[in-house]
């Protein structure tokens, strides 16, 4: 079943860049759209909590893009 797209555009795109570094999303239940997950699959891995209506989508959206491109567990490879 795809992702279903955000109501706001720059959260989108910011969900989508850290889809294409390999990060996967989840459905969350209650206020919450979704939760990124980082490619550690185990409990240290990363996580980013993606809320339907942010106070500001572009704030969200930058403070997406920076958790992805910190990732530790990531650091490793090539971005």
């Amino acid at each position: 079943m795809p992702r279903p797209r955000h109501p706001k555009q720059e959260i989108e795109d910011a969900v989508a860049y850290a889809e294409s570094l390999g990060w996967r999303w989840n459905k969350l239940t209650g206020h919450g759209w979704g939760m990124l997950l980082c490619e550690n699959n185990n409990r240290d891995g990363c996580r980013i909590f993606v809320y339907q209506t942010p106070k500001s989508p572009g704030g969200a959206a930058k403070s997406i893009r920076r958790a992805v491109d910190r990732c530790e567990c990531s650091q490793g490879k090539e971005k």
